[in-house]
């Protein structure tokens, strides 16, 4: 996607950017306004691809592995991992593409290397989208199994979690092929904008009640000891920071490339919205990091699948 504006691809190939250049320039024009642009180096994106594809690598092996981990739970947390290494794989491989035909090294057909970006960006647009539900998914099974603690088992069984997952998957493959495929229509980023902003309120919906019934059973605890103050107090910090680290971090990894997108339909020419179409790569690269750091929030917590990770690396 070029910088510019809403031009080729709707998830776009990287701008190629040399990892020679620095990571802070200044671009200006000679009409617009002087634009901080951050460059990300092609090796350092594709060192956090490949962590990326190797940490949730581990974590589809070890949910595989430990049959105690076959859940509806971790079979969520697993596809959320297997989404997430879709990221990073299309990402990667897009970028290495362009690499080797920027330097020769890939000699093919202009109407090859077109079909090949297309299937790319299928498999990029679908994997987001799959790895946005999933992020959805977890969080109603974690409230269900809180308000619904005596029925959770009867509601969530495996033969619907499997109907769910199934549903998220094709879902998100005729989505991304349509999108792809009408990647010039407004009505496409809009409806990409509204998913990710409809995600964001739920997880946000789902978590508070969570921390707030939390509490309330907390403060429940210390009025049977007699404690009215510390333990509430202790827990609702605890549990408040945990909930901002959470939606801190799904908002800042999703957010810029999504206003990148509601830009597009909004500004797609004012100089000021430019400035930020000119760090599309960074936007590309906070969503790759989000694919690193959600096994640390969602599955490296469990004290059974880091037990079975060692038996793996080991």
């Amino acid at each position: 996607m070029s910088g510019q504006g809403p031009q080729r691809r709707l998830l776009g190939s990287l701008n190629g950017t040399s990892p020679a250049t620095p990571h802070f320039e200044l671009a200006a024009n000679q009409t617009g306004p002087r634009c901080l642009e951050v460059s990300i180096p092609d090796g350092l994106f594709l060192s956090l691809g490949l962590v990326s594809v190797v940490e949730n690598v581990l974590v589809v092996a070890a949910i595989a592995k430990n049959r105690n981990l076959h859940s509806p739970m971790y079979y969520f947390i697993g596809c959320l991992a297997v989404s997430d290494l879709l990221v990073s794989v299309g990402n990667v491989l897009e970028t290495a593409v362009m690499l080797l035909v920027a330097a020769g090294t890939l000699a093919a057909q202009a109407a090859v290397v077109q079909q090949l970006d297309d299937i790319i960006d299928v498999l990029i647009c679908g994997s987001m989208v799959s790895s946005l539900c999933f992020l959805g998914a977890i969080a109603v099974d974690r409230y269900l199994s809180i308000f619904y603690a005596l029925r959770y088992h009867s509601i969530v069984t495996l033969p619907r979690a499997w109907r769910a997952i199934s549903a998220i998957w094709v879902a998100s493959v005729l989505s991304s092929t349509l999108f792809i495929a009408y990647y010039n229509h407004t009505a496409v980023l809009l409806c990409l904008v509204s998913f990710f902003v409809a995600m964001l309120v739920l997880m946000a919906v789902l978590y508070v009640h969570m921390l707030a019934r939390a509490c309330q059973h907390a403060r429940g605890i210390a009025r049977l000891h007699k404690r009215q103050h510390f333990i509430p107090q202790g827990f609702g910090l605890k549990g408040a920071a945990t909930l901002t680290i959470l939606l801190g971090i799904f908002f800042l990894c999703w957010g810029p490339f999504f206003l990148h997108l509601s830009l597009m339909v909004l500004c797609p020419q004012h100089p000021i919205c430019g400035c930020v179409f000119q760090n599309f790569n960074l936007f590309l690269t906070l969503i790759i990091c989000n694919s690193i750091i959600d096994p640390f929030i969602y599955a490296f917590c469990s004290q059974e699948l880091r037990k079975t990770l060692q038996e793996v690396v080991l």
